[in-house]
């Protein structure tokens, strides 16, 4: 496993990271959940992320539990605030209020004293954004969190945030997850230069477009049992034949290079300097073992070409 810089802190994340969107605490066995996540920690993957909104706690409490067994200082543990978590008029934002309960909420279910990164889960266009990034900042005085993130900010949203933290000496953003992979691709034209020129790492999520990019559906109407497109409309929708084909000529790619579809995939997000880590899901253990193969993988210059032809 190779490591980077998270954006232009000094903190080392793995390529390769695991999320716990859509499983932990969800459709995935709790014991599926367990040995990923262990799988993981034993690769070299010192990156794990979850989130308050994922099954309502659930997922916390499943990824806590289970990194309860290594020595803390060995892995970077993300977290993150803004989604709907009751009923109430501010059970959901980026206000002081709730970035402050939650966060103290998230640390109970994950059974810490502090979380590495507390990312703004979307942008809350009805709180200042200095309300926000100073109620974060506080929490890093605390000890609670380390650093800020954001993600799914447009540029236009990170400019912003950028500048009220410098007018208000507050501590900046160093992280922004968005979604990436060889399908979604709008952070290339504004969020990645921004990024670059202030020292916002990237840490994507759905890098393999939810199960698409592994070659795993042979067509549209053929959807594999126990997969998550069976089980989610939405991922369905994403499933189309222009892109299945798409991913077959990938996959001869791949093949050429002794790679699965899945590894091209990831190595292909992985030749942006900078994204610090490509975010994957994982409802078996051997998945793992898979992506972190993309880890040791640079892609010549006429393999990105080819791509290229493929994806226009």
């Amino acid at each position: 496993m190779k490591y980077r810089r998270l954006g232009g802190s000094g903190l080392k994340v793995s390529e390769i990271s695991l999320g716990s969107w859509l499983t932990y605490g969800g459709y995935v066995e709790r014991e599926n959940a367990v040995k990923s996540i262990e799988t993981a920690y034993d690769l070299g993957i010192n990156f794990f992320d979850t989130a308050n909104v994922y099954e309502r706690g659930e997922a916390e409490i499943v990824v806590g539990e289970t990194l309860r067994a290594y020595p803390r200082e060995s892995y970077v543990l993300a977290t993150k605030v803004f989604g709907q978590m009751g009923d109430g008029p501010n059970d959901r934002g980026l206000s002081r209020k709730h970035v402050t309960e939650q966060a103290n909420a998230s640390l109970k279910r994950l059974g810490l004293d502090y979380v590495d990164i507390l990312y703004c889960h979307r942008h809350d266009p009805e709180t200042p954004v200095e309300e926000t990034l100073r109620a974060i900042d506080d929490l890093i005085r605390q000890g609670k969190v380390l650093y800020v993130g954001i993600s799914e900010w447009t540029a236009a949203n990170i400019a912003e945030g950028l500048a009220a933290a410098d007018r208000y000496l507050l501590d900046r953003i160093v992280v922004n997850q968005p979604i990436y992979n060889l399908f979604e691709r709008y952070i290339e034209k504004e969020v990645i230069p921004l990024s670059s020129r202030n020292g916002i790492g990237q840490v994507v999520f759905s890098p393999l477009a939810q199960g698409l990019l592994t070659g795993k559906y042979s067509s549209a109407t053929d959807i594999p049992e126990g997969s998550r497109a069976a089980k989610l409309e939405w991922v369905r929708k994403g499933i189309t034949e222009e892109k299945i084909e798409k991913v077959k000529k990938l996959g001869a790619i791949a093949k050429e290079l002794d790679l699965t579809i899945g590894q091209l995939s990831l190595a292909w997000i992985l030749r942006q300097s900078n994204v610090s880590s490509a975010l994957v899901g994982a409802s078996r253990p051997e998945q793992m073992t898979e992506n972190v193969g993309a880890s040791d993988v640079t892609l010549s210059n006429e393999v990105l070409e080819k791509i290229e032809e493929i994806l226009a």
